[in-house]
Formats: C-alpha cells, sequence, structure tokens
C-alpha cells in the first residue's frame, strides 16, 4: 500500500511518501516547505487568516503530488504551534473544507512519542527532537519508554523571547533554556542512556556546517554525530554573523538563517543539563513515526 503523511509543524510543513509492504516502512518521497505557524500566532495566540490561508493552499499542493505519486491515502496531523493556536478549531475546518482532510492534533506526549518511533533504533537511546515551537525529550527502547517530555521551548518560540545577535546573547539564551530543561535532569539521568539521536532542522543543518557540505546533501548528514565542541564552536561562529551573511553559507538552509542560533542554543542547553558529549543526526522523525504507528505492528 502506498501512503503519505503530511505534518504541520511550529516552522516548516513536511511530507513523506511511502510504501508499508510486509509490516515494513519504504520511504520513497519526502517534501518540506518552510511555513512559520507559530510566527503566525498574533498576541491574542490566534493563527493569523493569511496564515490560515496559506496552511490551505500548501496542504493543498502537497495532497495534489501525494495523489499524483500513487498514494492511495494521505493522512494529516500538527504539533505545537496548532497545538497552542486558540483558534485551532477554525483552523482544522478550514483544512478540512480545503482538503477533505481530517487534522489531527498531537498532543506533547503523542509528538514525542512519534519522533522517538520514527527516529529510534534498537536498543536503547534516547531522541532529541528540536522544533520550532517545542523540543521533545525521549529515553527507552521500542518496548519500553522510560521518560518522555515536551518542552514548551523551540527554535522560533525562543527567537521570539530572546534577540540573539552576540556570543554572549548567545549564552545567555544557552541559560534561559537550561532553566526548563533542569527540571527533567534527574528522570533523564536515571535512565543511563548513552546513544542519542537527534530530530529536526537544527541537527542537520548542524551536520551540514560541521562538514562544510552543501545542506541538501543528506546522505551526508543521516547518521553523522555531532560532538559537543562541534555544537559550541558553531554556535560562538554564527552567533555574532549578520544573517545576510549566513545567507551566503552554502551548508546553512536559507530558511534557517534567522533561527539557527536559536535552535543551537537549545540544543546546547539540552546536552548540558542531560549531561551529553555527542548526538548522531537523524534524518527520520515524526512523519516516520506516524506512519509505524498507524500501519505497523511494531
Amino acid at each position: 500500500m502506498r501512503t503519505a503523511v503530511i505534518g504541520i509543524g511550529s516552522n516548516s510543513l513536511r511530507m513523506l511518501v511511502a510504501d508499508i509492504t510486509d509490516d515494513r516502512l519504504n520511504r520513497l518521497h519526502r517534501y518540506r516547505r518552510g511555513l512559520r505557524v507559530f510566527a503566525a500566532l498574533d498576541s491574542a495566540g490566534n493563527i493569523t487568516p493569511d496564515m490560515i490561508q496559506t496552511a490551505c493552499d500548501s496542504v493543498k499542493e502537497f495532497q495534489v503530488i501525494a495523489n499524483e505519486r500513487g498514494a492511495s491515502s494521505v493522512c494529516l496531523f500538527a504539533t505545537s504551534a496548532v497545538r497552542d493556536a486558540k483558534n485551532q478549531v477554525a483552523f482544522t475546518q478550514a483544512l478540512q473544507k480545503a482538503t477533505g482532510l481530517t487534522l489531527e492534533v498531537c498532543s506533547g506526549e503523542c509528538e514525542a512519542l512519534l519522533s522517538f518511533r520514527g527516529a529510534a533504533n534498537a536498543g536503547q537511546c534516547g531522541v532529541i527532537d528540536i522544533g520550532g515551537g517545542s523540543t521533545e525529550i525521549v529515553c527507552g527502547n521500542m518496548q519500553n519508554i522510560e521518560f518522555s517530555t515536551s518542552l514548551q521551548m523551540g527554535a522560533v518560540r525562543l527567537s521570539r523571547k530572546i534577540s540573539i545577535n552576540t556570543i554572549d546573547e548567545a549564552y545567555h539564551a544557552v541559560q534561559a533554556v537550561k532553566s526548563i530543561v533542569k527540571p527533567c535532569q534527574d528522570a533523564v539521568l536515571s535512565t543511563n542512556v548513552a546513544n542519542w539521536i537527534g530530530v529536526g532542522g537544527t541537527f542537520t543543518t548542524l551536520a551540514a556546517l560541521v562538514q562544510r557540505i552543501p545542506w541538501d546533501q543528506k546522505e551526508l548528514i543521516h547518521g553523522f554525530t555531532l560532538t559537543k565542541e562541534d555544537i559550541i564552536a558553531a554556535m560562538e561562529h554564527l552567533a555574532p554573523m549578520p544573517i545576510s551573511d549566513r545567507l551566503e553559507l552554502p551548508y546553512l538552509q536559507p530558511q534557517r538563517a534567522d533561527i539557527i542560533v536559536h535552535g543551537i542554543a537549545v540544543l546546547l542547553a539540552c546536552m548540558t543539563e542531560l549531561h551529553i558529549s555527542k548526538i548522531t543526526v537523524s534524518e527520520y522523525g515524526n512523519l516516520e513515526g506516524y506512519l509505524k504507528t498507524k500501519y505497523l505492528s511494531k
């Protein structure tokens, strides 16, 4: 069976088209578009009308692509930004009217588990998924989740709270995030996880940056291991750099130029508080987790 899943994240819209055969997931095509739903939350916490229309148009375009690729079904879910939105119902109804798809709004716990199932390997591991609006941390294995949480902090959310234009400001942001990570420190450390996996654009961007390779060379990004020293060096390199200069870097996805340092600050805070010295980058995440949960037996 060929199917597709579209995920409305806080920072981007993504789609995975895959075949489900013999209880296995075979990834075929991936698509991404910058959307920034979180940044479109107004002062009252509502998704703006313009963004609702843009989201409907973008999801419809992805739906058409999925059908052209032979998908017999298309699933649709959303995470942190839509979860936070005061007009979540109106947003859901607009998507239903425009596409005929029913939007599933994931809870923080659901989002964490989807990311873990999508990225985790066999055996004990921890997964950190840094999104635009939230960060998920999960420890355990496929049979037993020992710890799971969704923190109300992501790259876009942090960028709306703290401006970063210098190295000192970057470390100030790290300190601010550490206070959010700190409450889960004891629970995470008690799991004794040694193998950590990173999910999301912050990780894939860092993998490209550290290797000085184009940001779309996914075959060299997936599975790359980042050290804490790599991450510190990247943050100190990028923090004082004007966004116009960041846009000239071939290893930095243009849509992330303004929030990459904020994402790195979130990651560095997590690694410091959770005593993580290195983390392996994964291209897989909650899209794979959604399809595995829906269609696979394990």
